[in-house]
């Protein structure tokens, strides 16, 4: 399978990283294990009506969990048939109960609980679901080399959803704060110890609301959507990532960082 090209750590590897994505990316796409799996996918998942058929198909499940980078429950066939047997229309379903809303996201998209529509049936729906997890797979390789460009990667492409729609402030600082590469994207550019998630969730939110304020000019998480906004949280972030491991090239990565939060 196609390797991802990483020819630097930090501020310097993710300029090239993004320059040449779009090569990269389709080079990866077409790699002959890929493709098996998103082939499979497309043609078989049309043929699933329940939350059993789903998990029964280890093929398919591949693809599911990959394209919400929820990989690593692959094995958890059970806790996944609940999850998606519940749906998310219920208050108290499995996957409302998790503070990262990838789950959720997850169920609701496959619409295999009770009264819900299979997301199998909606036109386009493979094509999407294929898409991310394209996206995802090409995240992991890359984060095989270095793990702060899979985390760069992952939010550059899902942030602006997670921010977006008409919640409060305070439940999309959750929402950031429940995604577990989210939240060592912030953390680390808000400059916060290794302890921090163990603090009281309310002291959290404030923490984040103030170093977004004062580091960013974030009121509203909305506003990370902004490219602008979304680009210095990511700079930073892969910054602080370059001092903290201590790196070559640190002193320039301090530089650029002044600069960022100046």
């Amino acid at each position: 399978m196609y390797q991802p090209v990483i020819v630097s750590s930090g501020l310097v590897g993710w300029q090239f990283l993004q320059r040449t994505y779009d090569q990269q990316f389709s080079a990866f796409s077409q790699s002959a294990e890929l493709k098996r799996d998103t082939d499979y996918f497309a043609e078989n998942i049309g043929n699933v009506r329940s939350a059993e058929e789903l998990v029964s198909d280890r093929r398919l499940l591949t693809v599911a969990l990959g394209a919400f980078g929820l990989q690593d429950d692959i094995n958890n066939r059970f806790f996944i048939e609940k999850m998606l047997s519940d749906g998310t229309t219920a208050n108290d379903a499995l996957a409302n109960r998790f503070t990262d809303s990838r789950y959720r996201d997850f169920s609701a998209a496959f619409g295999l609980g009770p009264g819900e529509i299979p997301g199998a049936l909606r036109s386009g729906f493979a094509d999407e679901i294929i898409a991310k997890f394209q996206a995802s797979s090409f995240e992991i390789a890359t984060g095989n080399q270095d793990d702060t460009m899979r985390v760069a990667l992952y939010a550059e492409r899902v942030l602006a959803d997670v921010v977006s729609g008409d919640g409060s402030s305070a439940s999309k600082w959750f929402s950031i704060m429940g995604q577990p590469p989210l939240r060592n994207l912030f953390e680390t550019a808000f400059g916060l110890p290794d302890a921090f998630g163990q603090a009281d969730i309310d002291f959290q939110l404030g923490v984040f609301q103030d170093r977004a304020s004062r580091l960013f000019g974030i009121t509203d998480p909305s506003q990370i959507a902004e490219p602008e906004i979304l680009d210095r949280v990511v700079s930073s972030f892969l910054a602080r990532s370059q001092l903290e491991a201590g790196g070559a090239g640190s002193s320039s990565a301090a530089i650029a960082l002044t600069l960022l939060q100046s």
